[in-house]
């Protein structure tokens, strides 16, 4: 019987992994602890919610004392961490938001459960969820392995890289029993509109321009949340203790090419002229320290643990886009109010 705490359970990836979990693991609990800034929305999880073995804690992980509350109250046996603050653009606008978060919140999570675990850590697993952007930025050629060297260029990937140390650090001082995965672009069903896609997605429904940073040419590999959601449920349970596994999706993408390829899509699905949406491409200022490209060796992930994606990307984008398509409703909530002014100040104030 596991009591397991899932923090950031009501954001993008994490939803999906709390649903995950709730639904193949009966037996266990499941608590998920979110402290529902912007972009942390229960809505993702409306259909589990009533479920038995599902619990929902309003917790800010950097508050140390509520994070023991919260493990003394659940007796918390495991740890899958996914909590953190993870836009590029909005850390270049508060880095300090990224630092009290991402390492101050990741730090208090590791003292509690060094605390509470003491004495006993063979029993418990801290897994912590990280980015391939720590590894900072490739040229045209080669992937990044697990034994790739730290080189963060943004406030966010170094708040990331520092919490990735922090865990490691944890467990060869005190002997906390972790794991770390690196993960690449995630994308899917309740992807908040701030990143790429369903920015891209929303502002093609309202006829909006479409802003590509740059010349469009970055690269990034792509990976289907779900599938990313799969990888962590196996690395949970079979992951080597001290162990770091890379999962990308086998799936690079210039930036331009996949706004075309969704603009493609989008106009058969809303039944628009082929071309209509890619008109409304319109290429702004870049943003700061902008890495080139990303690539993700997964062989490991698939040759000890047996992953790999179970979709190609035109089907996964598919899916999405059919998703957003029928979760208007949902889309229209997630972009009023301090979104649109986030937005504006992004991509208005050239």
């Amino acid at each position: 019987m596991k009591n397991i705490l899932i923090t950031g359970g009501a954001g993008f990836i994490g939803s999906h992994v709390v649903r995950r979990f709730v639904t193949k693991y009966p037996d266990c609990t499941i608590i998920n602890a979110d402290a529902l800034t912007y972009a942390g929305n229960l809505e993702n999880l409306a259909d589990i919610e009533h479920e038995k073995n599902y619990i929902f804690e309003k917790v800010d992980i950097k508050n140390q004392d509520h994070l023991a509350e919260v493990f003394d109250k659940h007796n918390i046996t495991d740890v899958i961490h996914l909590a953190a603050e993870s836009h590029v653009d909005r850390s270049i606008l508060s880095p300090l938001d990224f630092v009290y978060t991402n390492v101050i919140g990741t730090v208090s999570l590791l003292e509690v459960a060094k605390k509470k675990w003491a004495g006993n850590y063979k029993d418990h697993l801290f897994y912590h969820i990280s980015t391939d952007e720590v590894y900072g930025a490739l040229g045209d050629t080669g992937l990044f392995t697990e034994e790739t060297r730290y080189d963060p260029h943004s406030p966010y990937s170094a708040s990331k890289a520092a919490s990735d140390h922090f865990v490691r650090a944890y467990h060869d001082t005190y002997g906390i029993e972790v794991v770390v995965s690196n993960c690449s672009n995630n994308y899917g069903p309740y992807h908040f509109p701030e990143k790429l896609i369903p920015l891209m997605i929303n502002n093609i429904i309202n006829n909006k321009p479409l802003p590509v940073y740059g010349d469009g040419k970055y690269t990034r590999d792509w990976l289907y949340v779900k599938d990313h959601a799969i990888a962590i449920d196996l690395i949970f349970h079979e992951g080597k203790i001290g162990d770091t596994y890379n999962i990308g999706g086998f799936n690079e993408w210039k930036n331009i090419d996949l706004v075309l390829l969704l603009c493609q899509q989008m106009d058969q699905k809303l039944g628009r002229e082929p071309g209509t949406s890619k008109e409304l491409i319109t290429y702004v200022k870049d943003r700061p320290g902008h890495d080139r490209r990303y690539a993700i060796d997964a062989n490991k992930i698939n040759k000890e643990l047996g992953w790999a994606p179970s979709v190609t990307f035109e089907e996964g984008l598919s899916e999405t886009i059919d998703w957003f398509l029928s979760n208007k409703t949902w889309l229209d909530n997630v972009t009023s109010g301090a979104y649109a002014s986030y937005y504006d100040y992004q991509y208005n104030n050239e």
